[in-house]
């Protein structure tokens, strides 16, 4: 099933509330992409779409968010 995000926090969003079994790590990144209203980093933006990918979570939109974006 295909997604549509607005921002990365929907996107982490998804993958928290999906039921996924998720790493230590990878909670505790995306609950910080969920609750944080910055823009992500280049690394960032990366790891959140692997894990979309790991998860069976995927964007129809790339999540990649403009430097400085306001959400």
């Amino acid at each position: 099933m295909t997604h549509e995000f607005a921002n990365h926090r929907e996107a982490a969003m998804a993958i928290l509330t999906s039921g996924a079994v998720l790493s230590r790590k990878e909670g505790q990144f995306l609950g910080g992409c969920a609750f944080d209203f910055g823009p992500l980093t280049e690394k960032q933006i990366n790891w959140l779409s692997i894990l979309l990918d790991r998860h069976a979570v995927r964007a129809a939109v790339p999540v990649a968010v403009p430097r400085g974006a306001v959400h």
